[in-house]
């Protein structure tokens, strides 16, 4: 067997055993995470055009 079969067999067996995991913590909300990235990325754009106001 080849290095790419072998891992192709390896990873057919482990999605087939995983099918009742998921990948999400029940209190972390998609909504929160995005909006606090968003607000994260909304003060590094104001910090950045402080900095730069001659341009």
């Amino acid at each position: 067997m080849t290095a790419i079969s072998t891992a192709h067999a390896a990873l057919t067996t482990l999605a087939a055993e995983g099918g009742e995991h998921t990948d999400t913590h029940p209190t972390i909300s998609p909504f929160m995470t995005g909006g606090g990235a968003l607000v994260i990325l909304f003060l590094l754009l104001w910090i950045t055009t402080r900095f730069n106001r001659d341009r």
